[in-house]
């Protein structure tokens, strides 16, 4: 059951670093400042080094911070193995999510199946700064664009988004890459080092072999971005982000980038904002961690029959 977990914690992390290409690399390559594959060749490299000397303590906190008991390794094999199962459906889809949201409420239904206690004090605050931190990034994106378009903005604004968008590659390895790896510290089968090596190989292979898609939703399918715009957009996803990490809290990445661009291109006008597109990726958003819940909950209900 360890190498199951083992292949499943790989796979999960190999499905991240796919998910979040858009996220990282989405706005120096909308505007054409930086093509797909020197993005995804810059990103892999600099977020396996993120997820391996800087995910320790982050991996300490996911493997055992949501529920009052320890999970054991197969409660563990069943929410990574939906965590994986549901980003990787997301992926497909071409959707941006959240992996953090779909690991934490794969946890709650897998505990709530094994009558493990859940820490609800916990997942409510972070319920609260989930809804908020998308709220607050499309108000500022749409403030900010407005306020940058009385800038002059040059060209070397785009290298500077590249510049951006390369520390937080090594940041999305540091704090993502313990959606997969946890559950091996968690559990003790690896130490934090080790695991987040494991982890940051995962992350770096999903960038190289399936980022291009994310990528290029992000970049071109959800709002028409110019340089301020995306420039509003990058600022905002940081500001949000660092905000939240600033006060012990995870949100997405994704989720704050996409707000912040739909700001940005309601400040433009609705003809900026492709709608239907926008409107999907919200109702994934809500269905991403309904649907880790269920299948997480049905999963351990099945391993108890099985085992019991």
């Amino acid at each position: 059951m360890t190498a199951a977990l083992i292949v499943l914690a790989l796979a999960f992390a190999w499905s991240i670093g796919a998910h979040y290409t858009g996220a990282v690399m989405g706005m120096p390559h909308a505007l054409h400042t930086i093509g797909a594959w020197r993005a995804l060749l810059l990103m892999a490299p600099l977020t396996f080094l993120g997820a391996t000397f800087a995910s320790h303590a982050v991996e300490k906190r996911v493997g055992s911070g949501l529920t009052a008991g320890e999970l054991s390794i197969t409660k563990q094999v069943v929410v990574v193995g939906t965590a994986f199962a549901v980003t990787t459906a997301y992926n497909r889809l071409k959707v941006p999510t959240s992996t953090i949201q779909i690991l934490v409420f794969s946890v709650v239904g897998a505990a709530l199946a094994s009558g493990t206690g859940v820490h609800w004090s916990s997942i409510l605050h972070l319920a609260v700064v989930w809804a908020a931190a998308p709220l607050a990034a499309l108000v500022l994106g749409a403030a900010l664009t407005r306020a940058l378009d009385r800038l002059p903005l040059a060209n070397r604004i785009g290298l500077a988004l590249v510049a951006v968008g390369a520390v937080a590659a090594f940041a999305m390895g540091a704090n993502d890459v313990s959606n997969a790896s946890g559950a091996l510290v968690g559990t003790g089968t690896f130490s934090p080092l080790a695991a987040g090596a494991v982890g940051g190989a995962g992350l770096a292979a999903g960038v190289l072999t399936w980022g291009k898609p994310l990528l290029r939703r992000v970049a071109f399918e959800i709002v028409e971005v110019d340089r301020a715009m995306a420039t509003a957009a990058q600022l905002v996803q940081a500001t949000v982000v660092l905000g939240a990490v600033a006060f012990g809290f995870f949100t997405s990445m994704n989720q704050a980038l996409v707000a912040a661009m739909a700001g940005a291109g309601f400040a433009r006008g609705r003809e900026a904002v492709h709608v239907q597109t926008l409107v999907g990726i919200l109702e994934g958003w809500l269905l991403g961690p309904a649907g880790g819940l269920a299948i997480a909950y049905i999963g351990e209900r099945i391993a108890q029959a099985a085992t019991g």
